[in-house]
Order: C-alpha cells, then sequence, then structure tokens
C-alpha cells in the first residue's frame, strides 16, 4: 500500500462512480499525507483525514493557488477553463478584510429567508422539467432532462438574465469546468463571450435595477459605499455559476442514483417524506465522485498530519476521502437516511466555505421533492455498474442518470 514515497495518480480509480476509490482507506490509515501526480503531471499533496482536511480548509492564511504562485496545476497547460487553474479568471479577493467585505456584500442575498422565498418558483419549474421527462417517454436520462437545467435557470434568475440565454450560461459553465474537452483558445473565447455578455448585462442592470443579485448589490453600492466594483460583480457572477451550475447538476444526478441504487431507501423516502432534508445532507456526505477536491498553496510551512509540509507546496484536500472517515462518522460507508449531526465537508469549511450551500442544499432538496410526489415508481434504467462518470471535470459527475417509472 502507498508509503510516504509513493506518487499516486490522481484522480483515483474506483470500482463503479458510487463507491470510492480503495486506496482512500489506506490512505487514511498509513499515509495521510500522499504525493499525487495531477492530469497536468505536476505533483502535489494529497489529504483524506477528516480532521487534517477540516484544518487546512479552515486556515485562513491559504487559498486556491493562483497561476503567478507557481503552484501545481491539475489541467495541462494551454488545456481547460479558467476554473481549472485560475488562469485568466476573474479575480476576487481571496484574503483578510477584502475577502471578508466580499463575503458580506453577497451573503445578504444568500440568506435563508430568501432561499424560501426562491422555493415557490424553483419547485414550479422543477415539477415542468420532471413532467418533461415524463413525456419524452422510457427510458429518459434524468440528467439531461432535469438535473442538468435546473441549476443554470436558477442561476439565470439569481443574476436577472432572460430566460432565452440560458443555453448559453449552461455552455459557458461546461468550458470553465471540463479540463479535456475544450482546448485552452475554446476556454479563452467562452471566457471573452463571459465577460462581454455580463458587462453588458451589469450596465443595463446599473440602469433599470429589479430584485436579483446584480440589483442588489447595485444598490447595496449606492447606498453603503462599501459595494462591489464591476469587475467585482463580474467575478461574483462567474463564481456562481462555476461553482453553482455542473456542482448542483451533477449533484441531483447523483444524489437519485445513489437512492434508488438500493431501492430501501427510495421506498423509505416515499413512506416517510420528512427524511428529505437529511437525505440531501447524506447524499452530499456519501458522494465519492465529488472531483478533485479543494486546493490549498501554502504559503508558509504547517505541518499537516504529523508532517511538515514546506511553503510552495500545492494540498488537494480530498473532501469525500474525508467525509469517509470512521474517527469521524459512525458506519461512513452506510448511507444513513437519519444521520444528524452531518458534519460533512462537501461545501468546504472555514472562510472558504461555499457561499451558495444554502441554494445547493434548497435545490436538492425541492428536486427530490417533486421527483418523490410526482415519479414514486421512478427506479435505474441500467445497473449501477453500468453508470459511467464524466471524464475531465473538475467537479466530478455521471454522463447520464438513465431511468424508467
Amino acid at each position: 500500500m502507498a508509503d510516504n514515497d509513493q506518487v499516486l495518480p490522481l484522480p483515483m480509480p474506483s470500482e463503479n462512480p458510487l463507491e470510492p476509490p480503495v486506496a482512500w482507506e489506506g490512505l487514511r490509515r498509513r499515509c495521510p499525507v500522499a504525493t499525487v501526480e495531477l492530469p497536468s503531471g505536476d505533483r502535489a499533496k494529497f489529504l483524506t483525514r477528516y480532521d487534517d482536511v477540516k484544518a487546512l480548509l479552515s486556515d485562513p492564511r491559504f487559498t486556491r493557488p493562483r497561476p503567478e504562485d507557481g503552484a501545481a496545476r491539475i489541467a495541462p497547460r494551454g488545456a481547460g477553463g479558467p476554473a481549472a487553474d485560475g488562469e485568466g479568471a476573474v479575480t476576487l479577493p481571496e484574503k483578510g478584510e477584502p475577502h471578508q467585505r466580499w463575503r458580506r456584500q453577497v451573503g445578504k442575498y444568500f440568506t435563508a429567508k430568501r432561499m424560501t422565498a426562491l422555493r415557490p418558483a424553483m419547485t414550479r419549474t422543477a415539477e415542468a422539467l420532471v413532467d418533461g421527462l415524463i413525456e419524452g417517454g422510457q427510458p429518459g436520462d434524468l440528467k439531461a432532462a432535469v438535473g442538468f437545467p435546473l441549476p443554470v435557470y436558477v442561476i439565470c434568475d439569481i443574476l436577472g438574465v432572460p430566460a432565452e440565454d440560458r443555453d448559453r450560461f449552461s455552455h459557458w459553465s461546461d468550458a470553465f469546468l471540463n479540463v479535456t474537452r475544450y482546448s485552452g483558445e475554446q476556454a479563452a473565447a467562452a471566457q471573452a463571450e463571459f465577460r462581454k455578455y455580463l458587462t453588458v448585462h451589469i450596465s443595463a442592470t446599473r440602469a433599470e435595477p429589479g430584485d436579483d443579485l446584480i440589483s442588489m448589490l447595485i444598490k447595496e453600492s449606492e447606498g453603503e459605499g462599501e459595494g462591489l466594483t464591476d469587475t467585482e460583480l463580474l467575478g461574483t457572477a462567474m463564481g456562481l455559476l462555476v461553482a453553482g451550475h455542473e456542482t448542483t447538476a451533477n449533484m441531483i444526478g447523483k444524489m437519485v442514483a445513489m437512492l434508488l441504487a438500493d431501492r430501501g431507501r427510495w421506498e423509505r423516502l416515499l413512506a416517510d417524506p420528512s427524511l428529505v432534508r437529511t437525505a440531501v445532507e447524506e447524499a452530499l456526505r456519501y458522494d465519492t465522485n465529488l472531483g478533485f477536491g479543494m486546493r490549498r498553496y501554502l504559503t508558509e510551512d504547517v505541518e499537516v498530519g504529523g508532517e511538515v509540509l514546506p511553503g510552495g507546496t500545492t494540498v488537494v484536500c480530498s473532501m469525500p476521502a474525508a467525509n469517509r472517515d470512521e474517527d469521524a462518522f459512525t458506519d461512513p460507508d452506510e448511507m444513513d437516511l437519519t444521520r444528524s449531526p452531518n458534519p460533512h465537508l462537501t461545501f468546504g469549511a472555514g472562510p472558504h466555505s461555499c457561499l451558495g450551500q444554502a441554494l445547493a442544499r434548497t435545490e436538492l432538496q425541492v428536486v427530490l421533492e417533486v421527483l418523490l410526489r410526482k415519479v414514486p415508481t421512478l427506479r435505474l434504467a441500467v445497473p449501477v455498474d453500468d453508470l459511467r462518470p464524466i471524464e475531465g471535470l473538475l467537479v466530478g459527475g455521471l454522463t447520464a442518470v438513465p431511468v424508467r417509472w
């Protein structure tokens, strides 16, 4: 099994996309700070224990790697979009008071009250998409019909973007996050298109503000003098798309696949729909196909897992591996729909935890509620072993989720 001087390829293989790589358990026990090789050929340190991952993600000294740091890259140079390595991305403040100011401003939108207000429209959208899935006949692809469109529809609504531009946002999201499907030139072109579109949209929103996120941030700027610049507004919109579309779209498909892989799970939710909230949290914890994990660039020496890592090291924090740590969770390899509390690390931890996690939770809950109500006989149309992971996607996902009902 892995020794400290062994180099392991990342991503690590697993028997099927709903099961964890066999290597994780051994790494947690014997090599919690492993050396891995990324698709770029660069090397990084890889953390698999809950306490180590949480501590590093919570440390305000360290942020995502920037190209100018000389940090390890995920994608080969010239491949993938701005989310892959930050090159060419619209930057936002990442440390200290400027970062906290940005979080305070944007966080005012993603409140429990706002999510409650968004829920009825989100439910109507999900119902229409599920109706479309049913009308399309059996078998259907739940990911394509429901999982992929719902989050981008919601994000476009949040940004005040017209419905007719939703397909463009879907394309941009894919170009930013897929490290193999698009060349560097294609990704750069997508980013340029996105910048141009949002620049015009922000200007139009300044002239006629509405109830969307961009409008709220513009109004805050005028009222408090602590508002965001146009560059920060652009970065906020890109961040919402990158963090909120493909991640949630793929999680919808994976969540449903996990619940249908063992029919007893689905039957239990049908018998007791009040378990939807804890079931969503458990699906988030149980998910092993979460992509590469969060990277952190060490600007100074730090001790992790009993090993001193020098400044200049790139560290990959594997949240899904940490979420299966038996020192943090009872029976971590069991999907317990009643698990509570459930302090999983899927949304990160500390000052850089996912700002839109309340939105993602709401979308997942709404989809599950609608599916349980409208298609209680839902089942997978293929064996679990026939499900296939998407290649090259930073956030992890399934190519399709074939279903019958």
